[in-house]
């Protein structure tokens, strides 16, 4: 394990923010943290990446105690917060060379190796340009260039897509595949649960400052049930249609869809035939299989926002 994290408590005040919190990150993999805002997952990002200490617990990062000696376990990591800590006034060349000059490269080579992360991020024909001019996507890019400048074995993304447009959250997916391609372990925090299915070897669902789920994305959704077939209609027929389809299946009804469990994909034809021979016709028929929406909803009895502002925040980003 490149990351472990043992019976991690942080309180603020009266708050609880974490109560025992345990965690197990695998060198070269994208480990997935879910969790409803307030539910610890930043206090997390925080105390692995030594920005803050744990009231008790151990926490170590490549077999260093994080506590005990945070010096070392620096040079290591890579943060990437919800907020870019970047200067706008500055180019992303300028920018970069700062932070190589904060890790105490010398000039040459922190030039050298901004030039080398504006090509793999995709910024050099932008990297004169002041990062005020920039759109939400080349900066977030350009913060987790920043994060790499001392080529970190682990890398924490702490909501790094939040705010983005779709175009720009599939770029940087693309970056966070190849950074995993290269061999950088990746904990990401998210509230994009197609964004942690899209990317996370395994995934990890904290609720009230605890661990409540583990395990792969096809994992948890078994958690779940099967697939079940979603029939969508208008209310001027939905009591026609649940009693024609309850005389076969066991159905759930929300206030738009009747819903029968799908054994395969033979119940949707089985439904499809059964409606047919009453003349009824929905406005939209299908077979679904569970998503990690249907997990977080049965595991923290809500749904994610992730629209909302977020509760907790990272302040730092770039070089941890």
């Amino acid at each position: 394990m490149i990351v472990e994290a043992r019976g991690v408590y942080k309180s603020f005040k009266e708050v609880e923010a974490l109560r025992g919190v345990d965690l197990e990150v695998d060198e070269g993999e994208i480990l997935g943290v879910l969790g409803p805002n307030g539910a610890g997952k930043t206090t997390t990002i925080n105390i692995l990446t030594t920005l803050m200490r744990p009231d008790a617990g151990e926490v170590r990062v490549a077999g260093i105690d994080v506590l005990s000696d945070p010096g070392e376990v620096r040079p290591l990591i890579g943060l990437t917060g919800q907020f870019a800590a970047l200067d706008a006034n500055l180019t992303a060349r300028e920018n970069l060379v700062l932070f190589g000059r904060l890790f105490k490269l010398g000039a040459r080579k922190a030039m050298r190796r901004a030039d080398e992360l504006l090509e793999e991020f995709s910024l050099a024909e932008a990297a004169d340009r002041r990062t005020v001019t920039y759109s939400g996507g080349m900066r977030r890019r350009l913060d987790l260039a920043a994060s790499m400048i001392g080529r970190p074995r682990v890398l924490f993304l702490d909501e790094p897509t939040t705010g983005l447009d779709p175009r720009s959250r599939n770029m940087l997916w693309d970056v966070v595949r190849q950074l995993r391609g290269e061999g950088v372990t990746v904990l990401l925090t998210t509230q994009y649960l197609a964004e942690a299915d899209e990317l996370a070897d395994r995934i990890v669902v904290i609720d009230k400052g605890t661990v409540i789920a583990e395990g792969t994305p096809a994992e948890l959704k078994s958690l779940v049930g099967g697939s079940v077939c979603e029939v969508v209609i208008g209310e001027h027929l939905r009591a026609q249609v649940s009693d024609v389809l309850a005389q076969r299946w066991e159905i759930t009804q929300t206030d738009t869809k009747v819903i029968v469990p799908a054994e395969s994909a033979a119940t949707l034809f089985d439904v499809v035939r059964t409606l047919d021979a009453q003349r009824l016709v929905p406005d939209d028929i299908g077979l679904r299989h569970p998503t990690l929406d249907d997990v977080f909803l049965a595991l923290t009895g809500s749904a994610t926002s992730p629209a909302a502002p977020a509760q907790e925040s990272t302040s730092t980003a770039g070089p941890a």
